[in-house]
């Protein structure tokens, strides 16, 4: 009996958390697995390089959404994927992660009554102003198998009204990809490449709208990364929302005129940088946890971390935004005081394969969910076309 799953990514954190589950599928006879890329991140540093370092096939359909607002993409997405989705048929849509593509593709599946799976469920900030915070919520509600990577979403899964059978404890898949490069990430040449030497330099990431979108914020953040430069290197992947936003504010932009600010990288070259850094910088979720994996000290330039288990059990800590907490945390990382950390539980590098033998151990009850949904759909469906037809 075969389980047809279409998968769904749109942008780096999803490449990153899809790439072994797919490679995870194939190895399964009686599943087929089918790529829908969404085309969130439209720059070729954001999607080519990252299929390519990790071996993603090319996606069986692509979306092309580009960029545009919240709604915006939301709905393209909705719109493109729900004749994709009635022509395939799937047994099962599985989403990853927290993007606007995420949510989108969840919601074009249960309407149409097609089972969802949510991989990295029940992560929480209780920071609504976050769109991936809403994406979040939202999309675990409307999940029938939620796939966790640490006991806190458990926890938040459950008050939420999600029934105790929908949770599955499988792990990290990013440390799967993690593993799964680890040789070529060895042979990486990027830290000799641009002049550095092996923790005698920090790693900056920086894109959230909350800390790029406002020239206060952004400028204040800028001015502590100028101080924090004069002591060490401080190299600077720049995400193309952050370049945009350079060219509006000219305080930011001179105050960052001393970092060495290179283009988005792929992914094997950016985890080589980082995992040789002295510390990182970063407001991204990801990035926590693999610093934790890597065990590099990492500094979270925001107020609250969907992740608790980086700082817990890894070497995240939340710094805030501001300047004077930032530049007194790194001085106490370039004293030595560094925080310890270790990896937290079934960060293994094996989730993916936990993940997909639960599916394969369950395809008689996936493909039985929501049956009668599907079959009034369809024949809504065909009314609707013979009716559009009639002269």
């Amino acid at each position: 009996m075969t389980l047809r799953i279409v998968n769904i990514a749109g942008c780096r954190p999803n490449f990153i958390k899809i790439a072994p589950l797919l490679s995870e599928m194939k190895r399964h006879a009686q599943i087929e697995p089918i790529l829908v890329h969404t085309g969130q991140h439209y720059d070729r540093a954001m999607s080519d390089l990252f299929f390519r370092d990790l071996e993603i096939p090319e996606p069986d359909v692509s979306l092309d959404v580009g960029s545009g607002t919240y709604a915006h993409q939301t709905g393209q997405v909705m719109q493109r994927l729900e004749p994709v989705l009635r022509e395939i048929q799937p047994d099962l849509v599985l989403v990853v992660g927290d993007v606007n593509s995420t949510l989108a593709a969840a919601l074009s599946a249960v309407t149409l009554g097609y089972p969802v799976a949510h991989v990295e469920a029940g992560l929480r900030s209780f920071d609504r102003e976050m769109p991936e915070e809403i994406n979040r919520v939202l999309t675990d509600a409307i999940s029938d198998f939620l796939f966790i990577t640490e006991p806190s979403a458990e926890t938040n899964l459950l008050r939420e009204g999600k029934r105790q059978e929908q949770i599955f404890f499988a792990g990290n898949v990013m440390m799967d990809s993690l593993r799964n490069n680890a040789a070529k990430i060895a042979h990486s040449a990027i830290v000799s490449g641009l002049g550095l030497t092996p923790r005698n330099y920090a790693l900056l990431t920086l894109h959230r709208p909350s800390n790029v979108d406002d020239p206060g914020s952004f400028a204040g953040i800028a001015g502590a990364l100028e101080e924090i430069q004069h002591r060490i290197p401080i190299v600077f992947p720049v995400h193309p929302r952050t370049a945009a936003r350079l060219e509006q504010f000219p305080a930011a932009r001179q105050s960052l005129a001393g970092l060495l600010a290179i283009e988005p990288l792929g992914y094997v070259d950016f985890i080589k940088l980082m995992q040789q850094a002295a510390f990182v910088l970063t407001d991204s979720g990801g990035v926590q946890e693999e610093t934790t994996a890597l065990q590099i000290p990492c500094l979270t330039l925001r107020d609250n971390t969907e992740r608790p288990v980086t700082i817990s059990a890894g070497t995240n800590c939340l710094v805030g935004t501001a300047p004077q907490r930032i530049v007194a945390r790194v001085a106490q990382i370039l004293d030595g005081a560094a925080v310890a950390g270790h990896t937290p539980e079934k960060w293994d590098g094996r989730a993916a394969g936990r993940i997909v033998s639960m599916l394969a151990e369950r395809a008689d009850q996936i493909k039985d969910l929501y049956r009668g949904v599907r079959e009034r759909s369809a024949c809504l469906n065909t009314f609707s076309l013979v009716s559009h037809s009639r002269p």
